[in-house]
């Protein structure tokens, strides 16, 4: 059989178990230096971002491509700079220049580039080689922001593996130094401390006599205490144990042979026993077997009780998955009247705005037409040569008079459709953007200007002008849609002069909205049914109770806030909303 020797198996161990830690703390060492250089690369292509993306913005918006080409040469000319393509607003490239043929094909780990967002930033890498950053062009004038185009500067590892290439020498030979000394150094030691001392050992071992053991004993010439002292004074009681045992065992036999023949009498006693228990034991069997067949009776009542149960069981199973099924319908169903219930709403406001704007388009019109006729009769007397300074000055006044009513009406119409289409592309999609509550909020209650201008009633709006927030729009004007003809349907009904008072306040990062208004309230009963769905005092109207289910569902949900509605006869309705800004 061959032998193993423990010394080379522990230093086996332990060298292997160092070099694999040696190998990772090498690797995360240089992984670490490769991601600290290419952090400080993207801070330089963020620094370079901030030095030209004016210069560059300005350039595209002028449509001065020889400006954007030169700009481009230059930043290619910086040594980290591998690559860089500039493109306009439609996506179609001004300039491409170095190595950017990546951005042609589809070997992008991360989306690089989304132009549509109002600032994006972020970092990919291309198929390992390169990796770069994308940032937009975003031009502004009058307080609005237009994005022009956008610019990817292209850098590649190469760069990054010339800074740290000194570095990743050293940490590589500084290993291998360490691990050459610490293999020597083991070596040595467990030679000297583990090998020759068990090599002494075992030949005293192999010296063992068993007739004598006494001689057999160590006698080491070691005078430091370590483990192998301790193994040869437990070898030596071993010994003595041994010695003492034989004596023990010469007066345990003698013992043995007293005791077999105490055992031999003690059989012959058993044996009468066991005759008279028998007896008594074939009675007990008799009585055990009658019990057995009782037993066996209420086994077999207890399986069919058991069966029928089992049966009862899948019949409650299956009637529990019919319910639950028909309650997934159900709430499909919900959802899918909740989304009819917001297009509705929204239907409605496109109806009443196209309403609203034929009378600004109609008066833009007859007034189109009568300055056509003036111009006309102008241009007859200058034909026939009889225009007076009297007829003169009743053309300008006039013409004056159409031009400032057409302006007017179609600023009006403007103003509405602008607002409309605001509100109506907010109110079908998710987005979270950055939004003015007082002008959104005015926007809102612009779109909504042909149903409340039928009425007598007033809105009233307390917001700061200086709350920018970032939030869902769309659920922003649905709220407020549905709580104000939440507020014109029923709070209002009957009443003349209703009013609406809206205030907004910001804190920590939290918005507060305060709606209010003055109608006939709900009823301590009914308010906490409120929030329900298809609760309505007006089903048989067309009601559908669906409109203050919805804005819960929106503050809670989408908003992740919190709602409450407070409510006294004849005092009005008040919703209370809380949210956090989502930046």
């Amino acid at each position: 059989m061959k032998v193993t020797s423990i010394s080379r198996k522990l230093l086996a161990r332990v060298l292997s178990l160092y070099f694999v830690l040696t190998l990772i703390v090498t690797c995360v060492q240089i992984a670490a230096e490769y991601y600290n250089a290419k952090s400080h690369i993207n801070s330089e292509l963020l620094t370079l971002e901030k030095t030209f993306s004016g210069s560059l913005t300005r350039a595209v918006w002028e449509l001065n491509t020889q400006q954007a080409i030169d700009i481009a040469e230059g930043l290619v000319a910086i040594p980290m700079i591998k690559g860089i393509k500039v493109t306009d607003e439609n996506n179609q490239i001004i300039t491409e220049l170095g190595e950017t043929q990546a951005l042609n094909g589809q070997d992008f780990d991360n989306a690089l580039i989304d132009i549509n967002a109002e600032r994006h930033l972020d970092m990919g890498t291309l198929a390992g080689r390169s990796f770069g950053h994308t940032f937009p062009l975003v031009f502004e004038f009058s307080g609005r922001t237009t994005t022009v185009g956008s610019v990817t500067l292209l850098s590649s590892n190469e760069v990054i593996f010339n800074r740290i290439e000194v570095g990743i020498y050293f940490l590589i030979g500084n290993a291998m130094v360490k691990t050459a000394a610490l293999v020597i150094l083991f070596s040595l030691a467990f030679n000297k401390l583990l090998t020759v001392p068990l090599s002494g050992l075992t030949e005293q071992l192999n010296r063992l006599d068993l007739d004598d053991p006494e001689a057999s004993k160590f006698h080491s010439a070691n005078f430091e205490r370590n483990e192998l002292n301790i193994l040869e004074d437990a070898y030596n009681n071993l010994i003595d144990e041994l010695v003492q045992f034989k004596e023990k065992l010469a007066l345990a036999q003698t013992d043995l042979l007293n005791a077999n023949q105490q055992l031999d009498e003690q059989n012959l006693l058993l044996e009468q026993e066991v005759a008279k228990k028998t007896s008594s034991l074939s009675t007990s069997m008799l009585r055990m077997e009658m019990q057995q067949r009782e037993l066996l009776k209420q086994q077999e009542q207890l399986t069919e009780e058991n069966q029928r149960r089992k049966k009862t069981e899948l019949t409650l199973t299956q009637t529990n998955r019919d319910l639950k099924d028909s309650i997934i319908e159900l709430n499909k169903a919900q959802a899918r009247l909740l989304d009819a219930e917001k297009m509705a709403v929204l239907g409605n406001l496109s109806a009443e705005v196209s309403h609203e704007i034929n009378t600004p388009i109609g008066v833009s019109i007859t007034s189109t037409s009568y300055l056509s006729d003036l111009l006309n009769k102008l241009k007859r007397d200058v034909d026939e040569q009889v225009i007076t300074k009297r007829s003169m000055d009743d053309f300008l006044l006039n013409a004056e008079q159409s031009i400032n009513l057409l302006l007017n009406n179609l600023s009006r119409a403007s103003d509405l459709i602008a607002s409309y289409k605001q509100v109506a592309v907010d109110q079908t999609s998710d987005k979270i953007r950055p939004i003015n509550m007082a002008q959104y909020v005015d926007e809102v209650i612009q779109s909504l200007h042909p149903k409340l201008k039928k009425t007598t009633h007033r809105v009233k709006v307390n917001c700061p002008g200086n709350i920018d927030v970032h939030v869902h729009a769309g659920a922003i004007s649905q709220i407020f849609t549905n709580l104000i003809i939440n507020s014109i349907i029923h709070g209002f009904d009957g009443l003349n002069r209703g009013e609406i008072q809206i205030d907004i306040s910001y804190q920590q990062e939290r918005i507060y909205i305060d709606y209010r208004d003055n109608g006939h309230g709900v009823k301590p009963e009914a308010l906490p049914y409120l929030f329900e769905p298809f609760y309505t005092t007006k089903s048989s109207e067309g009601g559908t109770g669906l409109g203050t289910h919805i804005v819960h569902s929106l503050v809670t949900d989408t908003l992740n806030g919190v709602i409450r509605a407070e409510s006294e006869p004849s005092q009005g309705l008040a919703f209370h909303i809380e949210f956090n800004n989502m930046k």
